[in-house]
């Protein structure tokens, strides 16, 4: 949008230029850059969501901004995680609109307009969150160090390995795949390498899948080791203590008060903890829909005392 906007500014500027040395006229650089091309069409953009040139609204994109609904709280947050999908709504199509079996615990069952839109127009659950993609050069030099064989390496070995692939690329073979997914798990819940990443190991197949890639959605799960949950009443205390200190701070804000400050004594740092803490600490951990689909997931803590007892 806004090299579109510079170009036009940068167009216009040409052709005052042109008519002065048609006119032999003075060039005055004020009269010749309209200082208000930009401003008005981020403004414009922003404002209708047409995203793209005035003049050329049919052709822009529509919607691309718009007005945050703020009719009740719920509203708010629905608005905020709703997604679209880029199907015409004329088309009495039911497949599109039907749930499907990777969507629990990543979509809202039930939150969907009615009409047209029903089931096309879907709402994320409050707790998952879209990958935003990260290099995928530590993890290929992770796996280097690991024993992975190249391919022109492997080309007649008769041993059975398992594929390796990262972001859909086959980086070569692995002789020890069951260890090799315990050490990336481990890395990851040591925030070693990124918590988005996502290690898919299919047996059947013998292949291993490793994501870094954007536009995944990943839902939260806590660790369990075990047959015990990693999650402590110390990490629940730590979340506590930095909400309090929060609160705190907000409270004196608001009522006007300022400690003076002392350059002998500098007042102790603000207590953070936070939801990436819990991540980097290896209690909570993102699992995208195909690694949900390799790993065992109990509904309720009950169901995690049942099986200690079995």
């Amino acid at each position: 949008l806004f090299r579109m906007l510079f170009r036009k500014l940068t167009k216009d500027v040409y052709r005052y230029l042109q008519k002065c040395v048609e006119t032999h006229k003075e060039f005055n650089l004020s009269l010749a850059v309209k200082h208000n091309t930009i401003t008005n069409g981020l403004k414009y953009s922003l404002a209708t969501g047409n995203w793209g040139d005035q003049k050329k609204s049919m052709s822009s994109k529509a919607g691309v901004s718009q007005v945050l609904n703020r009719y009740t709280y719920a509203s708010t947050l629905s608005h905020l995680r709703r997604c679209n999908t880029p199907l015409g709504r004329e088309g009495k199509i039911a497949k599109p609109r039907q749930l499907h079996n990777t969507h629990w615990g990543m979509v809202c069952p039930a939150e969907t307009p009615e009409g047209q839109a029903c089931g096309l127009v879907k709402n994320l659950s409050l707790m998952s969150c879209i990958s935003v993609g990260s290099l995928s050069a530590p993890v290929i030099e992770f796996l280097e160090e690991w024993g992975l064989e190249s391919l022109e390496e492997n080309a007649h070995s008769s041993t059975p390995c398992t594929k390796v692939f990262v972001n859909g690329v086959w980086m070569g073979v692995h002789r020890d795949p069951t260890n090799l997914v315990k050490t990336l798990k481990k890395l990851r819940r040591k925030d070693d390498i990124n918590a988005e990443v996502s290690v898919v190991r299919d047996i059947r197949e013998r292949e291993l899948r490793l994501y870094t890639d954007a536009g995944r959605v990943c839902r939260p799960l806590f660790i369990v080791e075990n047959q015990q949950l990693l999650m402590q009443k110390v990490h629940i205390e730590n979340l506590n203590r930095a909400k309090e200190e929060r609160a705190e701070e907000e409270r004196k804000k608001a009522e006007g008060i300022e400690e003076p400050e002392d350059p002998d004594d500098p007042p102790p740092p603000r207590y953070e903890y936070q939801w990436e803490n819990l991540i980097k600490d290896g209690v909570i951990e993102l699992l995208d829909a195909e690694e949900e689909e390799t790993v065992m997931i109990c509904m309720t803590p009950e169901d995690l005392e049942n099986s200690r007892l079995q």
